[in-house]
């Protein structure tokens, strides 16, 4: 079993700034990748942020040079610094964590948190 919480999501004003983390625990043998989608009623669950065990990261265009995604290993927990947040990042934001077991790659979700940026 591998359990995978997301925290850090609210409320907040145009141009200001959240901090997302996800913590990994459980029967885990080797992350490959931790990541960020977020998705909005009616929407497809979208990219926003990656991170592979080597410290590779790739972002959405959409976010570029405002969000950041970073990794404590010894706590198999990401990280989402979001700045000048603006309306359209609205969404749930779900953490993904990508598991090695043998030759597959197995994906596990969080269960979601909610941002809303707005005056």
């Amino acid at each position: 079993q591998v359990q995978v919480v997301e925290s850090g999501g609210g409320l907040v004003q145009p141009g200001g700034s959240l901090r997302l983390s996800c913590a990994a625990s459980g029967d885990i043998f080797s992350i490959n990748a931790m990541g960020w989608h977020r998705q909005t009623p009616g929407k497809q669950r979208e990219l926003v942020a990656v991170i592979t065990s080597s410290g590779a990261t790739n972002y959405a265009d959409s976010v570029k040079g405002r969000f950041t995604i970073s990794k404590d290993n010894a706590k198999n927990t990401v990280f989402l610094q979001m700045n000048s947040l603006k309306p359209e990042d609205t969404a749930v934001y779900y953490c993904n964590t990508d598991i090695k077991k043998g030759g597959p790659v197995f994906r596990y979700w969080g269960q979601g948190t909610q941002v809303t940026v707005s005056s």
